[in-house]
């Protein structure tokens, strides 16, 4: 049995900012429609898309990043109210997840009765459109629940299923080589390519042909597999009359701030990403993730929920009304041992994140800042200041790690990148051979060769330039004409060895950083 949730990337995502369903909303990944909604399709939107495309299409659509922890973290409600009704849930996907129909079978008293009792749990959590497919295999419950159509439940009598996937089309299987491979051999529905025999798929395509092969002949090997329901390491305090003063919340979350680290340290776990819910008796929610270099102790954990309440220009704003509850989540844990002292003792990089975070209790979240790389196209644009143990947040205002990468900025300086960049750029002066200066003309040409540069700006010292390179245009909001703002980037050489990277900028050239 099969529970899927149609269109649940947008539920999620529409929950999360608090937008009805029925808006049109697109949730993208990597400026692709990832999931719409039904007002979306209706305009024309389909999965797939290029954004600019289903913008053209729904002038009215709004377009969101998808968000993968999200998504999956809305549907975890789903998924344990499901646990509580049958055990052994195999989650397919956000949104998706199958049971072994024996079980529920046997205690309700039938598969459509079992059926049923899902749904009305689902539509009890919010969810009234859910869907119930059941089948003899994994693939073909799946497509039962996802067959369009006013049922919402779909039973496919025992022994029946090869008929049911035999007109489907060749896509469902998510093959995309197979598919075209086997389009361009004249077959185009799951039971075509069911009839061929299967040592001959094996042979031609190989062991991942014949898993497809068993699954479009309704024989899936695969069983459900289910998920081992992961242990929410979590600390509520509440507050009853609700609390006023921050002072009075930090005193009163310390003993269990100090209960929640021991209880991590009980398991050999630290914690390195904390979440801290704030609620209030006006039944507003406040909800921030904090990182931390090393990991947190109960100190750490009391500093954060003070922070938050306090609020700043990173942070947001404090809350208006006495606070009823305050909710610590480990996000992150870790374990202990990749975080014990050395046998010598902490080395010199642990001291740093103690003292610097020791520091930080005491003058606050934004009074320690460590430098970072953002996002930019110049190099000064790129030094972000962060304050100790968050993410780097780039000009776009998106959070950028090791792991997601820099957001991408049309006319950036590529790599290598200066060594030493300016704090203020500095007037320079670039002449070609009759001793003119250098201009760029409206078709991005240099009127003559850089052959002499002086880093003073001044007409003496003038030195040789052994190389250069460029111009490279950078426009920046050339839609407004207030704003806009066009440079021209040379890079050059001089006799010394030094290479340097100079800007053009309304007539006058700067140099902006040098390549040490």
């Amino acid at each position: 049995m099969v529970v899927w949730c149609p269109d649940w990337p947008v539920v999620a995502t529409a929950a999360f900012h608090r937008l009805p369903v029925d808006e049109r909303i697109a949730v993208t990944d990597k400026g692709l429609v990832f999931a719409c909604s039904a007002a979306a399709r209706a305009d024309g939107v389909r999965r797939g898309l290029r954004l600019r495309e289903a913008q053209a299409r729904s002038p009215r659509l709004r377009d969101f990043a998808l968000d993968t922890v999200q998504v999956a973290r809305a549907f975890e409600p789903f998924i344990a109210a499901l646990e509580e009704m049958s055990p052994n849930v195999q989650v397919v996907q956000a949104g998706s997840c199958a049971v072994r129909a024996r079980g529920p079978r046997r205690f309700y008293g039938g598969e459509h009765a079992a059926a049923l009792a899902f749904l009305e749990r689902f539509a009890e959590l919010g969810v009234t459109d859910a869907r119930v497919g059941v089948a003899d295999g994994l693939f073909a419950a799946d497509q039962a629940a996802r067959l369009p159509g006013v049922d919402l439940i779909r039973i496919v009598p025992e022994g029946s299923s090869p008929e049911f996937l035999a007109p489907l089309p060749l896509q469902l299987l998510q093959e995309e080589e197979l598919s075209l491979l086997l389009w361009r051999l004249g077959i185009r529905t799951l039971g075509e390519f069911a009839a061929l025999p299967a040592a001959d798929v094996r042979a031609r395509f190989g062991e991942p042909g014949a898993r497809a092969h068993a699954r479009a002949a309704g024989v899936d090997p695969r069983l459900v597999v289910p998920r081992v329901p992961p242990q929410l390491r979590e600390s509520v305090i509440g507050f009853e009359p609700p609390l006023e003063r921050i002072d009075q919340i930090t005193f009163s979350i310390r003993a269990a701030a100090e209960r929640f680290v021991a209880e991590l340290t009980h398991a050999r776990l630290v914690c390195t990403e904390l979440v801290v819910e704030i609620g209030t008796e006006r039944g507003e929610s406040r909800e921030r993730s904090w990182l931390h270099p090393r990991w947190f102790s109960a100190a750490d954990v009391v500093d954060r929920v003070r922070w938050q309440l306090q609020g700043g220009s990173a942070i947001e704003s404090a809350l208006s009304a006495p606070v009823t509850r305050v909710r610590l989540i480990a996000e992150t844990v870790d374990d202990s041992a990749a975080h014990e002292t050395g046998l010598w003792g902490s080395g010199s990089e642990e001291r740093v994140h103690h003292g610097l975070s020791r520091v930080q209790s005491i003058v606050g979240h934004e009074g320690v800042l460590t430098a970072a790389v953002g996002g930019g196209r110049s190099p000064r644009e790129r030094q972000v200041l962060v304050p100790w143990g968050d993410r780097v947040e780039t000009r776009a205002g998106r959070a950028v790690s090791g792991r997601e990468g820099t957001v991408p900025w049309p006319g950036s300086l590529p790599p290598p990148l200066p060594t030493t960049v300016f704090e203020l750029r500095r007037p320079v002066l670039l002449v070609a051979a009759r001793g003119e200066s250098v201009e760029v003309d409206e078709r991005g040409e240099l009127n003559g060769e850089p052959v002499r540069f002086s880093e003073t700006g001044a007409s003496q010292g003038l030195r040789a330039i052994e190389a250069w390179a460029g111009p490279w245009p950078v426009v920046e909001r050339w839609w407004d004409a207030r704003a806009s703002r066009r440079l021209q980037r040379v890079q050059v050489v001089d006799a010394d060895g030094s290479a340097w990277l100079l800007a053009l900028d309304d007539g006058q050239w700067w140099a902006e950083a040098r390549y040490d």
